[in-house]
C-alpha cells in the first residue's frame, strides 16, 4: 500500500507543494497551478482544502519562506524547491488555517516520500516540530520586518506608503485577506431577485449590493458552477468595482462600442447585457479569445472577437469610430492582491515604468478611434498612482480636445482626474476610473 492511500492527507499535500513551487519558482499563476491541479480530484472537499492551502500559501510565502533559513542548518539544493515548498504549506495549514500542529507535520513527513524524496523526511518532522517548540519567538522575529509581518516586498510597501500614507497600512492589511466572491445577473436572463430567491432556496448566503444594481455577494465563497442558475447563464463572477465600469460608460441601444483589452470578457459581457450594442472585443492575446468566446455563449451573448494590438489600428480596425471606448488598461493588478495574491510574488518595482509607458501609448493610439461627443473610459486594478493619475495627466496634456467627465462619489476618492477605489473600500477591490469625453 503506497503512502498515498495510507495518508490521504500526504497526497493533497504534495500536490500543494508541486503547485506552489511551480508559482514561486516557475512564475505559473496561481489560478492556472490549482486548476491543474484540481483537475484530478474529484472530491470537493479536498479542492476547497487545496485553494486554501495553495491561496494561503502564496499570501504568506513571504513571510514563511523566510524563517526556513533559520529552522535549517544547510541550505537546501535547487532539486529541493518541492521540499521547500512543502514546508510553507506546512508553516501554512498550521498558522494560517489553523489546523493541528502535529496532524500537519505527519501529513507533511509522509508527502516527502509521496514526492519522491524520502531522504528529506526526517528534515521536514525536525523543521516543522522546531517550529511548534519556537513559534512564538519566531513570530516575534517576523513581525519585527516589514517585509516579512505584512508578507509584501518592500519595494511595493514603500511605493504604497509614498502614493498613500494614511491609507497603506490598511491597504497591506486588506491584501492579505480573503477577497467575497461576487456575482454579476445577467438581466438578459434574470432579475437579481429572482436569482438571489434560488440562492436562498439552496441556503446560500447571498445579499444584494446597494448602489450596484447586477451585484450579490456570497457570505463564503464556493463552487459557483455548482450554483442553481450558473450553468443557464443567469450570472457570472465578477467583483463589484469591476462591474462599475459598465456603470459610467453610459450606455445606450446602437451605440458603437470598443472594449479594447477584452479577454477574458466579464466587462464585454456586462456591457451586452446592459445594452443592444455593436460590441467590439479586442485583445492582443490569441490564446484568451476561446475562454472569452465560451465565457459570451454561456450567457447568450455575442460579440465582434478580435485579436489584435489596440496600438496597431491597422491590424484589425475598419475605420467606423467608436461611441464608447473602454480601456480597461493591462497594469500591476496591485489593486486586487486579495484575489490574487500571486502577484506579491510575481510582479516587480522594474514593472511599473513599463507598465505605465504601455498605458500611455494604448490610450493615445485609441483616442483617434473615438467619435466626436463619444467617452473613453480608462480604468486599471491598480492603486499606483504612476499608473493611474500620472497616465491620465500626460494624456490630458497630449490632447486638448479630451473633456474630464465627474465620476460620483461611489467611485472612491478623487485622484487627480479621476477616482480611486482602494482595495476592501465597501468590500470591493481596488480599482480606478477616469472618464474622459472628446469634444472635436
Amino acid at each position: 500500500m503506497t503512502v498515498a492511500a495510507t495518508n490521504p492527507g500526504a497526497a493533497l499535500r504534495a500536490e500543494a507543494a508541486r503547485a506552489l513551487a511551480r508559482i514561486v519558482f516557475d512564475g505559473v499563476s496561481l489560478r492556472a497551478a490549482f486548476d491543474a491541479r484540481a483537475a484530478r480530484s474529484a472530491d470537493p472537499r479536498d479542492r476547497a482544502l487545496l485553494s486554501a492551502t495553495l491561496f494561503e500559501s502564496a499570501r504568506w510565502w513571504l513571510r514563511f519562506d523566510t524563517v526556513l533559513d533559520r529552522l535549517i542548518d544547510k541550505p537546501l539544493p535547487p532539486k529541493a524547491r518541492e521540499i521547500r515548498a512543502l514546508l510553507v504549506v506546512g508553516l501554512v495549514q498550521s498558522e494560517i488555517l489553523q489546523m493541528p500542529g502535529y496532524a500537519v507535520v505527519a501529513a507533511c513527513v509522509d508527502a516527502a516520500r509521496v514526492l519522491g524524496l524520502p531522504r528529506h523526511a526526517g528534515l521536514v518532522n525536525a523543521v516543522l516540530r522546531r517550529w511548534l517548540r519556537e513559534r512564538e519567538s519566531l513570530l516575534a522575529d517576523l513581525d519585527r520586518d516589514e517585509v516579512t509581518l505584512h508578507a509584501h516586498p518592500r519595494w511595493l510597501i514603500e511605493r504604497l506608503r509614498t502614493d498613500w500614507p494614511d491609507q497603506f497600512a490598511a491597504i497591506l492589511d486588506a491584501n492579505n485577506r480573503e477577497a467575497p466572491l461576487t456575482l454579476r445577473v445577467n438581466r438578459r436572463r434574470a432579475s437579481r431577485d429572482s436569482v438571489l430567491a434560488r440562492l436562498h432556496a439552496a441556503d446560500v448566503d447571498a445579499r444584494p449590493i446597494p448602489l450596484l444594481d447586477d451585484a450579490i455577494v456570497l457570505g463564503a465563497s464556493t463552487d459557483v458552477t455548482r450554483l442553481p442558475g450558473f450553468s443557464e447563464g443567469h450570472f457570472s463572477v465578477q467583483d463589484g468595482a469591476a462591474q462599475r465600469v459598465v456603470d459610467l460608460l453610459d450606455l445606450g441601444d446602437g451605440l458603437r462600442v470598443l472594449d479594447a483589452c477584452a479577454a477574458p470578457g466579464g466587462k464585454a459581457a456586462h456591457a451586452l447585457e446592459r445594452a443592444d450594442i455593436e460590441l467590439v472585443a479586442l485583445d492582443s492575446d490569441a490564446a484568451r479569445l476561446p475562454r472569452m468566446r465560451e465565457n459570451l455563449a454561456r450567457l447568450g451573448l455575442q460579440a465582434d472577437i478580435v485579436h489584435g494590438d489596440a496600438a496597431r489600428a491597422q491590424d484589425w480596425w475598419d475605420g467606423n469610430a467608436f461611441d464608447r471606448i473602454l480601456l480597461d488598461a493591462p497594469c500591476s493588478a496591485s489593486g486586487i492582491i486579495r484575489r490574487q495574491p500571486d502577484i506579491k510574488l510575481h510582479r516587480r518595482a522594474s514593472d511599473i515604468g513599463v507598465l505605465a509607458t504601455t498605458q500611455a501609448r494604448l490610450a493615445g493610439a485609441l483616442w483617434p478611434m473615438l467619435a466626436p461627443n463619444g467617452l473613453l473610459l480608462y480604468s486599471t486594478c491598480s492603486v499606483l498612482r504612476s499608473e493611474n493619475e500620472a497616465v491620465l495627466a500626460g494624456f490630458l496634456c497630449a490632447h486638448p480636445d479630451a473633456r474630464l467627465r465627474e465620476l460620483p462619489d461611489v467611485c472612491g476618492q478623487l485622484a487627480g482626474g479621476g477616482r480611486q477605489m482602494l482595495p476592501a473600500s465597501g468590500g470591493m477591490d481596488g480599482f480606478f476610473y477616469a472618464l474622459v469625453e472628446k469634444t472635436r
